[in-house]
């Protein structure tokens, strides 16, 4: 694999740092700054809106730049975007620079795939984007943890000044390797996108995707003040936990694409809705009790991302038979639905804690999770009453962890 896929690997693995260390450093932000945890769960929510906005806006309105050219202009908007945040004077500078960083992210994994692709033999391509998309993956294991002890050990800012020092490495690798003569297809424009909103079947899988990571991030959102505040652990034992939550996703990614290879996507998103309503019911009982709320979210890493696989592949089958030419579009669509539920989860999760407490976050979670669970039986008895052709189902879904 060319080095320039490792440049690119390394740009996912710092923006999906960024996104996910905010979790573990709520409360020590909330206390440096001097607002509610409801407050410091918007850095959260915001993100997630910078993302939904900046992959399919964005995206459209920058078709016409040279790839190489936006790809640099992306990391430098997300490297400035963290240094923002680290010299931020209050909250309100926090916001904008989590905003910016957002908008990077979204165009990011909108381009990422074609210039992946674009790197290696046509035979190669799925592999390529699965490389790329192990920075997630790979962020969740190591940087998010990492970025939590940095933050309680020596402070919130630095961490993120460390991922702005990743952005920057990445930029330079991009600028060193990645060759200017990516060619690239004009992305869909607005209109493109919003003819695919207007078929009801796709908006649908894109609720589905919306009410069932809203749910999870309802509770997700404040992991950490619950494992401080509830389940009694110290600031600097919630990296540890976060460790534990990485690995355990890391699997459940793998386990869940297999069972949506053998069982089907709606079969095996039922199942997972399922098991990820129980783990976040079960919180509500084992968070008081250090050692069974460890197992507990050992138990939610392997349900909480395991059915992205199963979503993506699924709107593709579903955009392959409603919209066949906007396909790509339906696809990212559904990462905006990702991050619009991993937004109004936070949010809600934030008024759920402000006005009954961290404890009810988990049981919340969980009916709002049984809501997807409902729909995602609905899909599967319209696609009874109207087979869908699968043809497919396999061409796309390697855009699957692209959040």
């Amino acid at each position: 694999m060319p080095i320039a896929l490792l440049a690119l690997t390394l740009s996912a693995f710092a923006i999906g740092t960024t996104e996910f260390v905010i979790v573990g450093l709520l409360p020590t932000i909330a206390a440096d700054l001097g607002v509610n945890l409801p407050s410091a769960g918007l850095l959260v929510s915001l993100y997630a809106l910078g993302v939904a906005v900046g992959a399919p806006v964005l995206t459209a309105l920058t078709g016409k730049i040279p790839r190489k050219t936006l790809l640099l202009s992306l990391m430098v908007l997300f490297t400035l975007g963290n240094l923002l945040a680290w010299k931020s004077p209050g909250y309100e500078t926090l916001v904008i620079a989590r905003i910016l960083t957002g908008l990077a992210h979204g165009v990011f994994f909108s381009i990422g795939s074609t210039i992946a692709t674009s790197l290696v033999p046509k035979d190669k391509a799925a592999s390529a984007i699965a490389i790329m998309f192990t920075g997630l993956t790979v962020a969740l294991v190591t940087g998010v943890p990492l970025g939590t002890f940095i933050g309680q050990h020596v402070g919130w800012r630095e961490t993120f000044l460390a991922v702005s020092a990743l952005g920057l490495v990445a930029f330079v690798g991009s600028l060193l390797y990645v060759p200017s003569s990516i060619k690239h297809s004009k992305p869909a424009s607005l209109l493109q996108q919003v003819q695919v909103l207007a078929q009801p079947r796709l908006l649908l899988v894109y609720a589905m995707t919306a009410v069932g990571y809203g749910g999870s991030f309802i509770a997700f959102t404040y992991l950490a003040p619950i494992l401080q505040q509830v389940s009694g652990f110290s600031a600097g034992a919630v990296g540890a936990v976060m460790l534990v939550y990485g690995v355990s996703v890391a699997f459940g990614n793998i386990w869940g694409g297999k069972l949506a290879d053998q069982k089907g996507p709606v079969s095996a998103l039922k199942l997972i809705f399922l098991l990820l309503a129980l783990v976040l019911l079960l919180l509500t009982f084992t968070a008081p009790h250090p050692v069974l709320v460890v197992i507990t979210v050992l138990l939610w890493g392997a349900v909480a991302f395991g059915n992205v696989a199963g979503l993506q592949v699924y709107v593709v089958q579903q955009a392959g038979h409603f919209t066949p030419r906007a396909v790509d579009v339906a696809s990212g669509l559904n990462i905006a639905a990702f991050n619009l539920g991993i937004a109004g989860g936070a949010w809600g999760g934030g008024l759920i804690v402000e006005h009954l407490g961290l404890v009810h976050t988990g049981w919340i979670g969980a009916l709002v999770v049984l809501g997807a669970f409902g729909l995602t039986a609905l899909s599967g008895r319209l696609d009874r009453l109207n087979p869908i052709p699968v043809r497919v189902a396999g061409e796309k879904s390697m855009h699957a962890t692209g959040h």
